[in-house]
Parts: C-alpha cells; sequence; structure tokens
C-alpha cells in the first residue's frame, strides 16, 4: 500500500506518523496491498474553499474526504484524497484535550475510512464509524 502526503501548510507535523497510522488503518480494514491513498495538509482557508466548492458548505472544517469514483478497470488501486487543515486540528485538538497529534490521528483514521465506505449520516452509522475508528487507533497505539 502507498500512503502520499503533500504537505502545503506551515504548521509543523508528525507526516512519517501519519502515513504510518494511514498505512496502519488501510492494513486493519484489509485493503488490497496495491492500494493508493493521498493525503493534502492545508491551510485553513484552502479547507474552506474545497468545502464550498464540493460540499457547498461555505465555513471550514478540519478533514474532507474524496474518494475515487469506481473504475470500469479492475486494477485501479486509488482510494481517494483525505485533505486536512492541521490549523482546525489544533484548534480543535485543543478543545478536545489531546492536542494537534492526538487530532491528526483522528482524522487520518476518519478521512480513511470515509473513503472505505463508513459515514456518520445516522446514530447507527456513526456508532459503528466510531468503534472502528478507536480500535485502530488503539491498535495503532499499542504496536508503535
Amino acid at each position: 500500500m502507498a500512503v502520499f502526503i503533500a504537505n502545503e501548510q506551515n504548521l509543523p507535523v508528525d507526516e512519517t506518523r501519519l502515513q504510518s497510522l494511514a498505512h496502519h488503518a488501510l492494513m486493519e480494514e484489509d485493503v488490497d496491498p496495491e492500494s493508493e491513498l493521498s493525503i493534502l495538509l492545508v491551510s485553513s482557508a484552502h479547507i474552506k474553499h474545497l468545502n464550498a466548492r464540493f460540499a457547498g458548505n461555505d465555513e471550514t472544517t478540519d478533514v474532507l474526504a474524496f474518494p475515487m469514483t469506481e473504475s470500469e478497470e479492475e486494477n485501479e488501486p486509488m482510494l481517494g484524497d483525505v485533505v486536512i487543515s492541521p490549523e482546525i486540528a489544533r484548534r480543535n485538538g485543543v478543545k478536545l484535550g489531546h492536542g494537534l497529534s492526538g487530532e491528526m490521528d483522528v482524522l487520518i483514521v476518519h478521512g480513511t475510512l470515509h473513503l472505505l465506505g463508513y459515514d456518520h449520516q445516522g446514530v447507527d452509522d456513526k456508532e459503528r464509524m466510531d468503534q472502528r475508528m478507536r480500535q485502530i487507533l488503539d491498535s495503532f497505539r499499542v504496536g508503535a
């Protein structure tokens, strides 16, 4: 599995850890070893623009997931893109008491699970996604 990171913002983040965690999440979900995931770290202004353009929400957010549409070819390895604003993550992480690193961990797994079909629109879906996210984060932290 390949996990690519493009860091287009100025806040220092542990890219190696994020890449390892995303890879771990894909392995835990038994994703095809040929799969590829792209992670883009952007400013709050950029993610607000993307949120308005693609989700119709003219506000900042911490994470967006853009799954690739299914290809006619079976060997299409690209899962999609996870876009995160570390600036917003830092703000939310402080409020939640686990800081930037803890919030970035949550967002990497959250975005990756979205690409794999998880959602949180209904109560049951949210519970299922939150439980799976906790399991992946716990197993990563034990192995780290």
